[in-house]
């Protein structure tokens, strides 16, 4: 009695109590920290199951990637999409049937372009639009949020050191670096970085596994095919170009802490009336473009820009821009405070501006790539708060959970299937590792290393994989660092699958609050009940047809 006595006192001292003196307390049933894609549709998942529902924002905006130059979307089998995801694109294809929405290019103009791409369903009821513009984006699924009731909190970050408050394994609260807590019953960590599930004591990776860890033949370090015949800035002076490695660092098939290249994805314009010049950065150095510009156009100058750098065409003369990768600049990350990734974007930031401007302005660049260039330039009705400029880097991997149970190579590839149990979403996408990092070889040459690109076919995502071990955490969720190795992330980690896996984890935390029980004994067949009601697509055979 008296044990229980002082557990009720503990737990209401820490359900109630203010962490500082006169900072903000806020209460809600679901807790979802992370403004990116999952998060918002988690969060529209839980408030529509009843519960009231907290949404962290670490800016003034909601979508992450895909409200932030991510617009043509990673997806390659629209079929297996479903629920909230599939509610947001038919959503955004409504919103360009209207003449409205089409300022500078008719909608037939755009169709022209980007048929294929663009659209697909066979009926206007199940139509959706995979290509669109950032604001609309971002403006749509604040109409979602809005609709569903969740209350949004904006510019409000975790406390890195002291973020968390547990009892035994369950988060009662969090901190926020300006002094406001949230207290919770159930908690999603749908950030791209995992800080919540960190500073939550569950376990996680950074980087890569060895070969042998999973029995994974794609794992660990990857020595790939030749870049360039030299790794030097100044050969006499044994210089090399920056971001290159004098030497691998391991064996072939070792782990590491590296993850792939992150970039951003710009929004460019070529229309006059809209278009912002690209302006040479403060930071910028030109060795930076050594190998992946100078020496690779001089080998062709006949190039054409498109084969360069990706243009994606979005409607109004927009386009996303994609390949700005910066090789070897982002292992840093991932662990890094707000302060050491602030300075990681700057350089990433500094880097896409500057490869733009040397393709528009460095003699070496025949006159017309530079001319070509020379048309694009940033949006002017993107992105207002941040210069016109992405507001979100692209994370493609960070901290990894390790979980109740772990997606890995066999669960993904095409020739080496296992199921994964309890499924609650499924992908389908390549297995997609962008370069980890260049390196000087043994012969003398620039190597491209980490560089995975394999074909798979849609598998399920098990419902295990997004909750921690038992003994870490029983009320926490987690749909886009969730429990899988680098090799299976590689497929695993688009925006879609990431709204569709935010919006079951929110499912399993109503449910487990509605049952009084942890996340880890949440009952599977209610789930998939809940799942399927809300047009979840839960196992690759769901839908076969539209």
């Amino acid at each position: 009695m008296v044990k229980k006595s002082i557990l009720l006192i503990w737990t209401i001292i820490s359900w109630f109590s203010l962490p500082v003196a006169g900072a903000d307390m806020h209460r809600c049933e679901v807790c979802v920290y992370g403004e990116s894609a999952a998060g918002v549709m988690a969060a529209i998942q839980a408030a529509r199951m009843g519960k009231n529902t907290i949404l962290v924002s670490k800016n003034g905006h909601v979508g992450g990637l895909a409200t932030s130059g991510l617009t043509a979307t990673d997806i390659n089998r629209h079929t297996i999409i479903g629920g909230l995801a599939e509610e947001f694109y038919r959503r955004i294809y409504d919103y360009y049937l209207a003449d409205s929405a089409w300022r500078n290019q008719t909608r037939d103009e755009f169709m022209v372009l980007t048929r294929k791409r663009t659209f697909s369903g066979k009926s206007d009821a199940r139509r959706m639009q995979w290509v669109y513009e950032s604001g609309v984006g971002e403006r749509i699924l604040k109409q979602m949020l809005a609709e569903a009731g969740v209350k949004v909190l904006h510019k409000a970050r975790l406390d890195l050191k002291h973020g968390v408050v547990k009892q035994g394994t369950t988060i009662r609260r969090i901190r926020l670096e300006d002094g406001r807590s949230i207290a919770a019953g159930m908690f999603i960590d749908a950030s791209y970085e995992g800080d919540l599930m960190a500073l939550a004591g569950v376990s996680y990776i950074v980087g890569r596994e060895s070969r042998w860890q999973y029995g994974e033949t794609l794992a660990g370090i990857r020595l790939d095919g030749v870049v360039d015949r030299s790794p030097y800035a100044d050969e006499a002076a044994g210089r090399l170009l920056p971001y290159v490695d004098a030497a691998l660092w391991g064996r072939e098939g070792d782990a590491d802490g590296r993850t792939q290249s992150y970039c951003y994805r710009l929004t460019l314009t070529d229309d006059p009336a809209n278009r912002i010049p690209i302006v040479r950065p403060e930071n910028y150095n030109s060795e930076l473009y050594e190998v992946i510009l100078a020496r690779k156009i001089s080998r062709n100058p006949d190039v054409q820009l498109k084969d360069v750098i990706t243009f994606t065409p979005m409607p109004n003369r927009k386009t996303d821009t994609n390949h700005l990768d910066f090789v070897g600049a982002s292992h840093g990350y991932p662990e890094g405070d707000y302060v050491e990734r602030e300075r990681i974007e700057r350089a990433h930031k500094d880097y896409a501006l500057g490869m733009l401007w040397f393709l528009g302005n460095d003699p070496r660049v025949p006159e017309h790539l530079r001319n070509e260039m020379k048309r694009w330039g940033l949006a002017a009705d993107e992105f207002a708060d941040s210069g016109h400029f992405p507001y979100q880097i692209y994370v493609r991997e960070a901290r990894r959970m390790i979980g109740q149970e772990i997606m890995t190579e066999h669960n993904v590839r095409r020739d080496l299937r296992v199921e994964a149990r309890c499924p609650v979403g499924v992908g389908s996408y390549m297995l997609d590792c962008h370069y980890v990092s260049h390196v000087a070889g043994d012969d003398g040459k620039i190597h491209i290393e980490g560089n995975i690109f394999t074909s798979t076919r849609p598998y399920p995502i098990g419902y295990y994989s997004l909750v921690p071990k038992a003994e870490e955490c029983g009320n926490l969720l987690v749909p886009v660092c969730l429990s899988a190795s680098h090799v299976a992330y590689a497929s695993i980690r688009m925006e879609p699958t990431y709204m569709v896996l935010g919006q079951s984890a929110a499912a399993a935390a109503a449910l487990a609050l509605d049952a009084g029980c942890s996340v880890q004994q949440v009952d599977y067949a209610k789930l998939k009940n809940v799942l399927s009601a809300a047009g979840q697509i839960l196992t690759p055979t769901d839908r076969k047809t539209e």
